[in-house]
């Protein structure tokens, strides 16, 4: 295919991070508590401007100039056209951008995942891209969010819902709306290119419910207010924006009902503490049922001396009538608590192969560790390569042991049941690790706090929480979507430090894959870079059948 050569010139365009700043405007107020929309055929501009979420004015990468990001709202079996904008200006962050739409298993459409040096070479500063994909059969609650070098903690990240006219648990609520997306985020005031300099734990400044929060020593910002009316039943999506934490989420005198774990429905369990790690999604059922008044809603995040004391970590919920002013309703002790072993799936959702742990086809052991700061899988640390690794399975000339980065890459055959294990030693620090998965959800057999296997109706997500130390979390999935597939801790400044492998999935179909790239995609790639004119020769430029 003469077309692929195109595609083959191309290596890593990565903009000077050099330290400007833009002229420090004031920042846009934010009041805010429930987002802004886009259809899924729309425009999404990355941009740069000062935003003051907390009450510090700083200089912010968003899509669409708000923090979160637009919400954008589907149907089921919609098709999604969304063109990328990358309007960056702003030389103290980076200026080259890449959006995943995390959740989304992109069928036959690896190349719009979304995945910076995976899947696709960054967008560069005034270019864009038409991400064009669908979601069959896909409903609940999704996100989408930067996935190059860790500019997501910059700020641009938003919630995606596709919305299911036939819901099964329609009848057990009343509203659900964009008023009842609830997106927790962490917020940081120095941009994310200093950050990414910390060695160890990176800690943030403050806890954005909907975008709004308070940092201690800061002024009394508004919080987000969510607003309810008394006897409705509300389903709220709650969506973990977050760059590094995990939250313990709770409403004050309030049960919440999970119906929704990363878009698969489930059997109703009712709890009164939900946690939530990067990238995970849930949505519960809140009954407003207690007396007209405001209630903390609050959002504990992992990191020490965390507190409540004047707002912290904290939103609103208002009942119709209650008056404008914060809450002053206790929390109480947990009675209710969340045990992922015992969420399943709604519909019958089988798990495939041998049901014993090591009998699936293809069985794979990842050790995580950390060495000198930086975090390896079996020894290995991720480094980006300097081609995206799906260009390098469409030029067939590799052997499938030198997939770049080397150690990195997994061969996974086709039509295949894959099990991974995910052991935690003790040996990676900052955990509980949310390991997620592109290109599939799977079948969590061996949850965190739990030694049993469930091989009847373990919950199917496509992040998990790895757990503590003696944990032995373990998943499966059938290889049916030819690509590579990112694997990755979703703590983004752990992923930076190389906490990731990449599940090259079913080669001998990766035609299915490139029968669908746009010309567009080898566009993206700069080809004039010294690493193209080095190597571009060498790559065959066929498709394997």
């Amino acid at each position: 295919m003469k077309s692929l050569y195109t595609l083959l010139a191309c290596s890593l365009f990565v903009s000077s991070h050099a330290a400007s700043v833009i002229s420090r405007s004031e920042p846009e107020p934010l009041r805010r508590s429930s987002p802004s929309t886009l259809p899924p055929v729309t425009e999404l501009a990355i941009v740069n401007k000062v935003i003051a979420p907390d009450g510090f004015a700083r200089s912010a990468t968003l899509a669409g100039g708000i923090f979160p990001g637009p919400l954008i709202k589907a149907q089921k079996n919609d098709q999604f056209s969304i063109r990328v904008i990358n309007r960056l200006r702003d030389k103290s962050m980076p200026l080259s951008t890449s959006v995943h739409w995390h959740g989304i298993r992109q069928k036959k459409t690896n190349w719009a995942d979304g995945v910076a040096f995976i899947t696709q070479c960054p967008i560069p500063s005034n270019g864009s891209f038409l991400h064009q994909f669908s979601a069959p059969g896909q409903t609940g609650t999704y996100w989408y969010h930067s996935h190059f070098s860790t500019q997501y903690c910059d700020g641009l990240r938003g919630p995606i819902v596709i919305y299911d006219p036939e819901d099964p648990h329609r009848d057990l609520y009343d509203v659900d709306d964009e008023s009842t997306v609830i997106t927790l985020s962490d917020w940081y005031h120095d941009p994310s290119s200093k950050l990414n300099q910390i060695v160890g734990a990176v800690s943030n400044n403050s806890t954005l419910i909907n975008g709004l929060g308070r940092y201690p020593g800061g002024p009394m910002t508004p919080l987000a207010v969510i607003n309810v009316e008394q006897g409705k039943r509300y389903r709220f999506r709650v969506i973990g924006l977050s760059c590094d934490p995990s939250y313990n989420f709770t409403i004050d005198g309030h049960s919440m009902t999970i119906i929704e774990a990363d878009g698969v429905e489930t059997v109703p369990v009712t709890v009164d503490l939900l946690p939530v790690l990067a990238g995970q999604r849930y949505s519960v059922i809140v009954h407003a049922d207690k007396p007209v008044a405001n209630y903390w809603v609050r959002a504990l995040s992992n990191l020490p001396n965390q507190t409540f004391v004047g707002g912290l970590n904290q939103a609103i919920l208002r009942y119709n009538g209650a008056p404008d002013e914060d809450p002053t309703s206790s929390g109480g002790p947990s009675v209710l608590p969340f045990n992922e072993a015992k969420l399943a799936p709604l519909q019958r959702m089988p798990v495939p192969g041998v049901p014993e742990i090591g009998k699936a086809d293809v069985n794979i052991n990842l050790v995580s560790g950390n060495v000198n700061s930086f975090f390896t899988m079996n020894n290995v640390s991720y480094q980006n390569p300097p081609m995206p690794v799906l260009l390098q399975m469409l030029s067939g000339a590799r052997h499938p042991s030198d997939l770049l980065p080397n150690g990195s890459v997994y061969e996974l055959p086709s039509n295949k049941v894959i099990e991974i294990t995910i052991p935690d030693t003790g040996a990676a620090p900052g955990g509980p690790h949310p390991m997620h998965l592109h290109g599939h959800n799977f079948a969590v057999v061996r949850v965190a706090g739990n030694s049993t296997a469930n091989f009847v109706n373990p919950i199917w997500r496509d992040t998990v929480n790895m757990g503590t130390a003696g944990d032995n979390v373990t998943i499966r999935f059938v290889t049916d979507n030819p690509g590579p597939w990112f694997f990755h801790c979703h703590v983004d400044f752990h992923l930076l430090k190389g906490f990731a492998v990449v599940m090259a999935e079913a080669r001998n179909e990766i035609s299915q894959v490139a029968a669908s790239i746009p010309p567009a995609w080898g566009d993206l790639c700069s080809p004039n870079d010294p690493y193209t004119q080095a190597h571009a020769g060498s790559f065959n430029t066929t498709t394997p059948a």
